[in-house]
């Protein structure tokens, strides 16, 4: 285990201001590597998050040079009470619309980790692989799932098949980033985005970020699909949404 695993300040911490929450992973010193504790706290933070309806982003960043850097190797095979794919299948089904901040390199399950975020916003340091195939690994089942149905089937095999180490304009390219700008743009790009998307009306704005990734992954619930529908199109802010553009105002909306 790393001497610092237990130190205060080294856990993901999650903070919250109004609709936004934020988990960020604090262990720069050893380039935000996660071990089993590390998990079941990004974890324990996704359910606390769900449970908050005010809550419409939740965004995932990292201090230090790196993003992270995926799994402790050393850790493989250990207990722990949350397994990675648990984890990263929490964030990819998180309720509200999620935004990771990869601003260094990402590298193994990490970039499952981030590949689950909805939005994805770069600079030019950020670059990434997937070691699996090199360590012996066999990767789990959802991440390979994410892989295809998030970047395709040749960018998967590539990324997976050959550890290939790619850079911040090539995984624009391919669509793992989807934001990708100066260091200096970074925060820029996140506040706009993050503001954009709070602004929305909350019940098609969560729902239909639900659905979009079930309809990736071909696991589309139609019953639950027209209920949300439903419930848009007889909600008090479709009202206010008509209102607002007619008016020309920004509109209140108040998820009902």
């Amino acid at each position: 285990m790393s001497s610092t695993a237990n130190k205060p300040g080294t856990i993901p911490e999650l903070s919250v201001q109004e609709r936004v929450a934020t988990i960020t992973l604090q262990r720069p010193e050893q380039a935000n590597r996660l071990g089993p504790d590390d998990l079941a706290a990004i974890y324990d933070h996704i359910e606390t998050v769900n449970a908050m309806p005010e809550v419409l982003v939740l965004k995932l960043k990292s201090s230090g040079k790196y993003f992270c850097s995926g799994y402790d190797i050393s850790r493989i095979g250990a207990g722990r009470a949350v397994s990675f794919e648990s984890t990263v299948d929490a964030l990819e089904a998180a309720r509200p619309v999620t935004i990771a901040l990869v601003h260094g390199g990402v590298y193994g399950g990490a970039t499952d980790m981030a590949l689950a975020c909805d939005f994805r916003i770069g600079t030019p340091a950020t670059n990434m692989f997937m070691p699996a195939a090199r360590l012996g690994l066999h990767y789990y089942v959802s991440g390979m799932e994410r892989y295809v149905a998030r970047l395709g089937i040749n960018a998967a095999l590539r990324l997976f098949l050959t550890a290939e180490h790619i850079d911040a304009v090539e995984m624009f390219r391919i669509g793992y980033l989807t934001h990708l700008g100066t260091a200096d743009e970074l925060t820029a790009t996140d506040e706009q985005l993050t503001a954009m998307i709070a602004g929305m009306a909350p019940l098609p704005l969560l729902a239909m970020k639900k659905h979009l990734n079930r309809i990736a992954r071909g696991t589309v619930d139609m019953a639950d699909l027209q209920r949300d529908i439903a419930a848009a199109a007889a909600s008090a802010d479709l009202q206010e949404g008509r209102a607002a553009w007619q008016e020309k105002r920004a509109p209140n909306f108040v998820g009902r």
